[in-house]
């Protein structure tokens, strides 16, 4: 239970409540013009005082960090299991709450604002009795704001979510928590989403931009993998026959003498043929002239020089003889001479040759020092690679498998949340039975709830006649929060405080708003826990219905949009 809500600020209207109803009224003046509005008068100032007092984080954009607010102190008296608690935090000093009355830690003047909602969450939802698992937990803060829907955060749009950005998991999560379910089944399925999320995001890398070079498809580096493996054994099996020569270099370079002294040998010998070729051309071509010829170049030379002494006719002959035999000994002696030289050489180039053959057998069946060196390092570079081929590879097979295996997981936790709702049937059975005692309340034609165990999490549906419209989709909230306060009631959790602001009432017929009213003060009653209400003056008296008087239960405070002062503050900002 509440029992005030205070401020430093001077000009602010400090509030007490009781239990049971309490009703917080902005009332037109009959002196405010058209253009003033009940909409700054602060009702929802005060559900976001509440919020803040109950460890909400207050960011940048928040109320009391706002430069009229953020030097003010704010606070709030209320029951925490027995024990009358006051409370304090400001937005300048937003970390920390200033305490007393707070047996729970050793008197302690300041706490933390973490260390307060791990407080709240046990003492108001025996969250430390939670077992030790991996995955999401419900927490205060995700609990907390379903006593307390604030219209800042979208929390009139759908009874099963307190704001609009709340994730499935988070809601699922939160609501079997409340429900008395399973609420681990929802954690793992919110592990699941996360799986997926981060599969699809791999996925698009992996499809575009540079991630997808190092990933690839699993067909293309299967056959790289499978020739790449095939090549590191070749390279393998070459460094484990490997010998190394010491006297590799000096094999080497001899191999190279001993070809460039056989090139050599081939060159001159070939240059002996062409000789050998060329002498015996011009020994078959040597022959002495005629001798008629000769006859008749003497008789010429004897007409043709008269008076010279001319040496007889047969010693001339003798003498040409005598000349083309010798040419034919010179040429018969080079002849001989090349062929001896080309013999020579075929011989010294046989044994080069058989020289040069026992070289390289011993180069071909051995190797140097640095190329072995050289293979090892290149093995080794065909290993890393070889191994990094694997590892893309098995990433690849992940990534097109694993969405097989989270549909599996989809179906084994669909079977596991069916199970549970079977084995918590009652618990089930009081949610939907107070759901729809209290929708049969506000209408004729009771609306539902219903729970679907569908391969995404639980579903909750809230079917009813009229549902499109706005304001029995907000008859749909209240009917959903006076269920969980029921159930948590029956399990002895929750803050034992349940919040609605003006906005809850928006669009609902005058007869349904003093409906709700008397029900909420009705059930409030019954269960033992209060019930605080923000309301327009002409929406709270719009009706009225047998057997309840709205005015029993507003608030002294009363707020007003005919002068700046009469809002929650006192002033407007």
């Amino acid at each position: 239970m509440i029992y005030r809500v205070f401020s430093s600020l001077p000009s602010f209207k400090e509030l007490e409540f009781h239990s049971g109803l309490n009703i917080l009224i902005a009332k037109k003046e009959a002196g405010a013009t058209n253009k003033q509005t009940r909409n700054g008068a602060g009702k929802s100032s005060l559900i976001e005082i509440i919020d803040f007092l109950s460890g909400a984080d207050a960011e940048k954009e928040s109320l009391f960090r706002s430069e009229a607010l953020v030097n003010e102190t704010f606070g709030i008296t209320f029951d925490l299991c027995g024990e009358k608690i006051t409370t304090e935090r400001s937005g300048k000093e937003k970390s920390k709450l200033h305490l007393e009355g707070n047996g729970f830690l050793n008197n302690k003047s300041s706490i933390t604002n973490t260390e307060w909602t791990t407080l709240l969450g046990e003492k108001m939802f025996a969250l430390h009795n939670l077992p030790k698992t991996e995955g999401r937990k419900p927490t205060f803060r995700s609990l907390f704001p379903y006593f307390v829907r604030r219209q800042r955060s979208g929390a009139f749009t759908t009874p099963e979510k307190h704001a609009t950005m709340q994730q499935p998991g988070d809601l699922q999560i939160a609501l079997l928590y409340l429900l008395g379910l399973d609420w681990q089944i929802a954690s793992e399925w919110q592990r699941i989403r996360d799986r997926e999320k981060t599969l699809k995001e791999l996925k698009k890398a992996a499809g575009t931009g540079a991630f997808g070079s190092i990933i690839g498809k699993t067909s293309d580096l299967r056959t790289q993998v499978t020739i790449a493996e095939a090549h590191l054994k070749e390279m393998q099996t070459q460094l484990s026959a490997f010998r190394v020569l010491p006297q590799y270099s000096e094999l080497e370079s001899e191999a190279d003498q001993l070809t460039r002294k056989i090139s050599d040998i081939s060159n001159a010998n070939v240059i002996d043929t062409g000789s050998i070729r060329d002498l015996e051309t011009a020994m078959h071509s040597e022959s002495p002239p005629p001798i008629a010829e000769l006859e008749s170049i003497y008789a010429e030379a004897g007409i043709s020089l008269p008076g010279v002494a001319v040496k007889r006719y047969d010693e001339v002959r003798l003498f040409h003889e005598s000349v083309i035999r010798n040419r034919r000994d010179y040429l018969s002696g080079e002849l001989e001479s090349a062929r001896e030289r080309i013999l020579a050489r075929d011989q010294e180039k046989q044994s080069l040759d058989e020289r040069r053959s026992v070289v390289m057998n011993l180069l071909k069946s051995h190797g140097a020092l640095d190329q072995f060196s050289r293979l090892q390092t290149e093995t080794a570079r065909k290993e890393a690679e070889v191994e990094l081929l694997r590892q893309r590879f098995s990433a690849a097979e992940q990534l097109e498998g694993t969405k097989n295996e989270l549909d599996i997981e989809r179906n084994r936790l669909t079977l596991r949340l069916r199970r549970d709702f079977s084995e918590q049937k009652e618990r089930l059975s009081d949610a939907i039975l107070a759901f729809e005692e209290t929708s049969k309340r506000l209408y004729e034609s009771a609306g539902s709830m219903t729970v679907d165990e569908t391969s995404n999490g639980p579903q909750f549906q809230f079917p009813m006649q009229g549902s499109r419209s706005k304001g029995i989709k907000n008859m749909q909230i209240f009917c959903f929060d006076m269920m969980l306060m029921r159930l948590c009631a029956k399990r002895g959790i929750g803050p034992g405080i349940l919040v609605h602001d003006s906005h809850l009432f928006d669009g609902v017929d005058g007869r349904q708003i003093a409906s709700a009213l008397k029900v909420g003060a009705e059930t409030a009653e019954k269960l033992g826990f209060q019930y605080i209400v923000t309301m327009n003056e002409d929406d709270a008296f719009k009706e009225t219905t047998p057997g309840f008087n709205v005015h029993d239960h507003i608030l002294p405070v009363v707020l007003t949009d005919a002068q700046e002062e009469g809002g929650l503050f006192g002033f407007r900002f």
